[in-house]
C-alpha cells in the first residue's frame, strides 16, 4: 500500500472540485489553492488557501501542506507553477502547461512531431496575411489571440475584405491566423499516463458546441474505427512525447474529407471527460489523481453508453426536470449566480434514448 498523500490542486473550479471528489474515493486529502473565496472546489476540501498566483509567500505555504500539486485549468501563470516546483513535485511539467498556452508554441510542437493541424501563420501585417490567404486560395481566415482564449473568446471571423487593423482593434497581444476547417464533427481524447509510463485512454468522444461552448458530448463516438484509433494514437503520442505524468487533452477537428486535424491541448481534465464519473469504472478525474499521487492508472472499463448535458448559465432553472429521471446523474458545482456562459453544472445520461 503506497502512503497516504495530500494533493495540493491549483485552481477552484468545478475541475478542481471533481478532482477533489475523485481524491476522496482514494482517502488522499485535498487543499485548494485559488484567489478566490468559496469557489466550487473549496466547498469540497477541508483546506483553501485564498491568496493571488504571483503571492511567492502563500505558494510556499500552500506548497508546505501537501505532497504533490496539480493544476485545474491552463491559465495559471507558468511563473506560479515554477515557484511551487522549487518546493513540491508538480504534475503535470510546466513544459506542458508553458506549450498549451501559447497558439503558436502549441502548434508548433504538434506539427514538430508530426500531429497535423489547420495551417496557421502569425499574424504581422495585412500585406503578409493577404500574401498567406492568396496560397491558401481562400478569402478569410480565423483570428485568434495567442494566449487567454476559451470557450470562443479571444477570435475573430477576418475576411480580407475588411481592414486588418480594425478587425482585430478588440483583440490583444500576439495573434494568429488560422486556415477555415471544413469539418463534420469535433472530438476529443483525454490520456492519463502514470509514473511507470503506463498510459490508458478515454474516446474518443463526439462534442457539440453551441455559441462556441461545449453543450453534449456523446459517447461511444459514431466514428469509423480507423478514426477512432488514429485519433487515440494522436493523444497517445503527444502524451509520450512530452513525458506525461497526469492527464491531457486533445481536441480534434474531423474534416469533410477524412482527416483528422488537431485543434487543441488541454494540459487537464476536460469537460469532455464529466461523462466518464458516472459511465466508467474509473473517472478521468480518478486517474488524474492516481498520476499525480504516483498511483497506477487503471483502465476506465465504459459501463454503457451515455450522453453529458451542460448547464449552462439560465440552464440550471431547467434542474427540476431532471432529478427524478431515470439514468439522469446530476452534477451541480455549487456556484451562487448564474451567468450567460457559466458553467453551473452538468448531467450525464445512462443508456440515452431520444426522449432524455
Amino acid at each position: 500500500m503506497t502512503p497516504k498523500k495530500t494533493i495540493g490542486i491549483v485552481g477552484g473550479g468545478q475541475l478542481g472540485r471533481m478532482s477533489a471528489l475523485a481524491a476522496a474515493r482514494l482517502g488522499l486529502n485535498c487543499v485548494i489553492y485559488t484567489p478566490e473565496s468559496g469557489s466550487p472546489a473549496s466547498q469540497v476540501c477541508d483546506q483553501t488557501v485564498v491568496a493571488p498566483y504571483d503571492d511567492a509567500v502563500s505558494l510556499k505555504r500552500f506548497a508546505s501542506m501537501v505532497d504533490v500539486i496539480t493544476y485545474e485549468f491552463e491559465n495559471i501563470p507558468v511563473e506560479t507553477i515554477e515557484i511551487l516546483k522549487q518546493e513540491k513535485p508538480v504534475y503535470p511539467d510546466s513544459n506542458l502547461l508553458d506549450i498549451s498556452q501559447d497558439r503558436i508554441s502549441e502548434k508548433s510542437f504538434l506539427n514538430d512531431i508530426g500531429i497535423p493541424t489547420a495551417r496557421w501563420v502569425k499574424v504581422e501585417d495585412e500585406e503578409k496575411l493577404h500574401a498567406t490567404l492568396e496560397e491558401w486560395e481562400s478569402e478569410a481566415c480565423i483570428i485568434k489571440t495567442c494566449r487567454f482564449g476559451y470557450d470562443g473568446k479571444g477570435q475573430i471571423k477576418y475576411n480580407k475584405s475588411q481592414k486588418l487593423s480594425v478587425a482585430i482593434e478588440n483583440l490583444h497581444g500576439d495573434l494568429i491566423a488560422e486556415e477555415i476547417v471544413d469539418f463534420s464533427d469535433e472530438l476529443s481524447v483525454i490520456t492519463a499516463r502514470d509514473y511507470g509510463k503506463n498510459i490508458v485512454s478515454y474516446g474518443p468522444m463526439l462534442n457539440i458546441h453551441k455559441n462556441h461552448i461545449l453543450h453534449k458530448t456523446i459517447t461511444p463516438a459514431p466514428f469509423a474505427q480507423d478514426i477512432a484509433d488514429q485519433a487515440i494514437e494522436m493523444a497517445e503520442k503527444l502524451a509520450e512525447k512530452l513525458d506525461l505524468t497526469g492527464l491531457l487533452t486533445l481536441e480534434l477537428f474531423l474534416t469533410r474529407d477524412g482527416r483528422l486535424l488537431a485543434n487543441e491541448i488541454a494540459p487537464r481534465t476536460h469537460n469532455s471527460g464529466h461523462w466518464s464519473i458516472d459511465a466508467c469504472a474509473v473517472s478521468q478525474f480518478e486517474n488524474h489523481i492516481r498520476a499525480v499521487a504516483g498511483q497506477p492508472v487503471a483502465p476506465p472499463a465504459p459501463i454503457c453508453p451515455s450522453e453529458m448535458l451542460n448547464l449552462i448559465g439560465d440552464d440550471i432553472n431547467t434542474i427540476d426536470r431532471y432529478l427524478t429521471q431515470s439514468g439522469a446523474c446530476v452534477h451541480l458545482y455549487g456556484k451562487d449566480s448564474a451567468k450567460p456562459g457559466r458553467k453551473m453544472g452538468h448531467i450525464t445520461f445512462l443508456n440515452p434514448t431520444n426522449e432524455d
